[in-house]
């Protein structure tokens, strides 16, 4: 199987660092002209750089946008919907804060909804009605096994992901006979930023060393080991591709056979 997305344009969310980064150098690899996109121009342009470039035709860019301002964020990604259009929209951000449900406010919910849910629903809604006039496209959203069980001391992410595989399924019936498909990603345990970021905040709220918290989450996987960026990056250049064709509203779960031991 050789998967070949020669022509095809892709726009990938919080693509500089993490999973964003390794989807983003994987459907390169394939041929894609890729759109890297996150709210660091200094990091986006040197990773632009950094992408592969196969033939003549192939161009990458990046776009500057922050998520958590949603009003800047609508304006920046209509401008670029106006002037591009896209083939493959990997919807992926950064995660709200940690922290257990109670104490949260009303306020914490609404900000984990504008970055997770309204970011996502807008960049959509753009990049849908271009794929329609073309007869297809692939529209894949980074999502959480929390969905499945949630993760403790993750109550936003919880909650506002949730929301967002309901939409997307919903939506997947209705754009089908378009020949657009739209999967989501159930993310386990990956070698990140993120997840360092997560074991430091539980190493701080625990007392535990970040080694011990580190363990203790690989133990819970069955191959015994977090997934790397590119493996991911792998799963997506399969569902933006042609032999993916079929495949659509579906929850996909990535994480080492973690999902099976709930």
């Amino acid at each position: 199987m050789n998967i070949n997305l020669t022509s095809k344009n892709a726009l990938v969310g919080a693509s500089t660092q993490g999973i964003g980064a390794g989807i983003a150098l994987e459907l390169a690899k394939c041929g894609a002209n890729v759109t890297v996109m996150a709210r660091n121009e200094q990091k986006l342009k040197a990773f632009t750089e950094k992408l592969p470039v196969l033939h003549d035709e192939q161009k990458h860019q990046y776009l500057v946008a922050d998520f958590s301002d949603f009003e800047a964020f609508k304006n920046i990604i209509s401008e670029y919907f106006s002037l591009n259009t896209v083939d493959i929209l990997v919807n992926n951000t950064n995660g709200p804060q940690p922290g257990a449900a109670f104490g949260k406010k009303t306020e914490d919910y609404q900000s984990a909804f504008d970055l997770l849910f309204k970011t996502v629903c807008e960049t959509t809604n753009l990049a849908l009605p271009k794929m329609i006039e073309k007869g297809g496209g692939r529209i894949i959203n980074v999502s959480s096994l929390s969905v499945k069980e949630p993760i403790p001391n993750l109550a936003l992410s919880n909650s506002i992901r949730s929301a967002v595989i309901a939409w997307s399924k919903t939506l997947s019936i209705e754009v089908a006979k378009h020949n657009v498909t739209i999967n989501n990603i159930l993310t386990g345990y990956f070698n990140t930023e993120r997840i360092k970021n997560l074991i430091s905040h539980e190493a701080a709220e625990t007392g535990r060393s970040p080694e011990e918290i580190r363990k203790a989450r690989e133990d819970k996987i069955p191959m015994k080991r977090l997934g790397q960026p590119e493996e991911y990056g792998q799963l997506v250049a399969f569902l933006a591709s042609e032999y993916a064709s079929y495949i659509t509203g579906t929850s996909i779960p990535l994480d080492g056979g973690l999902n099976n031991t709930y």
